[in-house]
């Protein structure tokens, strides 16, 4: 090769290196301020950057691909629903979910830097160089602590259902119903829960359950009936077919024994029951909830299908992280006190203090607390509807808002709070009956104490069976205490103030809604 063609094939490759030079140098002659400007744009839609800098064909990749991800997002939310709620309860869908939100972040981050490069000038000054790169820090940092908060929520998400939530194949349960997976309510007009409230604070030998009530759920409209069982009844009955009952065919009650036995109340069987005959209605993860929940089925004529136990600390804990909750108080409720006597007893003591009387009170965890348990000076069926008027009082307060905006620290209570035999495999079907009773009518139903349970020593149970059976049957049409037939399309925020007329006062065994039982009402004494 001669000289004279070295030397022209040396001069023809900067000729076309040269021809592109100008078209770049239009997209970097800008000024510091504009690529800011343009980095932010860039930022907000991921890849339009790329296209102003020049990389074209990458940047309408990127794009496409972020209005993509957008659009089949907005499809799954409006139309895929079922979906959606099956990821937010499966522990491994949710670690996927968890990378993927990271890997997004991470992605979108890459994307505002390169496009940064791309778009700032050739030459820059110090000021203009720390400028931008303060800049694109801000930027990364505002979408690192959203992506990561993201990612903490699903893992929280995550441990709460593994946690919480056992499956089938890992947990054990002598009384859980088998159900179609798929469709658990396709047999079950009615799904019958007992919530129970475990006391085993300091001073207390093992657990005792002075909270127990019966959630009676219309799986199709999502009414729901609370009945509440005294924690000192006796005798309580077990199922003909039950091995309990053959060694109690009277009830639980020692017919030896004196006529009041503490340790025969309702609230002694979680603790004594599996201690007196333990694995006796076979395995089971928590026997003593197995055994309430035949006996709670039994005294009330129902099949209780699922228990949710609930722990005291725990309670007070996810009032806080929901910000409290609005009751109305409609006398004085005590905090604390202790009468001295009977089982878990630390001596006489009055209460520290009381929650005053008012309308629409709004009450922290500690609080909130007291008023559902407080019982010195009152009495029990008193406290059983301070209890009922709690749960309705939460269900009202969790919003949307308090869900996103602590949803952490309830999931991280939620965990500490709850004990429960529902497996995982139906928790889609729990949640979309759960919205359905957010929406829906919450009645109390009255066991009518002067007639039917006059001392806790020989309740009536077949007269309460008969009362409830009448309370959660079908309605041919609209009573007084039942809502109107149109569906409301908003819940009901707070307990109303002043109880209607014509429903405060039911007949004793109808049911009676909860915003006119948990009105407020300063003429009640609780007692």
């Amino acid at each position: 090769m001669t000289r004279s063609t070295r030397a022209t094939g040396r001069r023809s490759a900067p000729r076309a290196n040269r021809s592109r030079q100008p078209a770049q140098r239009a997209y970097r002659t800008r000024s510091i301020s504009k690529a800011i400007g343009l980095t932010l744009v860039s930022a907000l839609i991921p890849g339009l950057g790329f296209v102003l800098g020049g990389r074209k064909k990458l940047g309408a990749f990127v794009m496409t691909l972020y209005f993509g991800l957008l659009l089949i997002a907005a499809f799954i939310g409006l139309t895929q629903r079922d979906s959606v709620v099956a990821l937010a309860v499966d522990p491994s869908r949710l670690l996927l979910t968890t990378g993927a939100v990271l890997l997004i972040g991470v992605l979108w981050i890459c994307v505002v830097v390169s496009s940064h490069k791309l778009l700032r000038p050739i030459s820059l000054t110090q000021v203009g160089r720390f400028t931008g790169s303060a800049f694109v820090g801000l930027l990364c940092f505002g979408i690192a602590v959203p992506t990561t908060f993201a990612a903490q929520t699903v893992m929280a998400q995550r441990d709460l259902v593994g946690g919480v939530f056992k499956s089938e194949k890992d947990s054990k349960s002598a009384t859980r119903p088998n159900v179609d997976k798929k469709d658990p309510w396709a047999k079950t007009p009615r799904l019958n829960l007992v919530l129970l409230g475990a006391d085993d604070g300091v001073g207390r030998e093992g657990t005792r359950t002075d909270t127990v009530i019966v959630a009676s759920i219309d799986t199709r409209t999502g009414d729901t009936a609370l009945i509440s069982l005294s924690r000192n009844w006796m005798r309580m009955p077990f199922p003909e077919d039950s091995p309990l009952h053959d060694k109690f065919p009277n009830g639980f009650y020692d017919p030896n024994g004196p006529a009041e036995q503490p340790e025969y109340y309702l609230d002694a069987m979680y603790d004594n029951i599996p201690k007196l005959y333990p694995g006796i209605l076979g395995p089971s993860d928590n026997e003593g909830a197995d055994a309430l929940k035949v006996s709670a089925g039994a005294a009330l004529g129902l099949d209780i299908d699922y228990y949710m136990q609930v722990n005291l600390k725990g309670f007070e804990q996810i009032i806080d992280a929901l910000g409290g909750i609005t009751v109305n108080i409609n006398y004085q409720v005590p905090i604390g006190g202790d009468y001295g006597s009977g089982p878990g007893t630390n001596g006489h003591k009055k209460p520290s203090g009381y929650l005053q009387p008012g309308p629409d009170q709004k009450l922290n965890g500690r609080d909130a607390l007291w008023f559902a348990r407080g019982r010195y000076g009152l009495s029990d069926p008193s406290r059983q509807e301070r209890q009922r008027c709690t749960i309705h009082a939460l269900v009202n307060s969790a919003n949307p808002a308090a869900l996103v905006t602590s949803y952490q620290q309830i999931a991280a209570a939620g965990k500490q709070l709850l004990r429960t035999d529902i497996p995982q495999e139906v928790l889609p079907a729990f949640i979309e009956l759960g919205l359905k009773v957010k929406n829906a009518s919450v009645a109390n139903v009255d066991l009518n104490k002067s007639k039917n349970f006059p001392s806790g020593q020989r309740p009536n149970y077949e007269a309460m069976r008969e009362l409830v059976k009448t309370a959660i049957a079908p309605k041919s049409k609209p009573v007084a205490s039942t809502p109107s037939s149109k569906p409301s399309t908003s819940p009901t925020k707070k307990p109303t103030k002043k109880p209607s007329s014509t429903t405060s006062k039911p007949p004793a065994g109808q049911p009676q809604n909860l915003n006119d039982a948990c009105a407020y009402d300063p003429n009640q004494s609780g007692n």
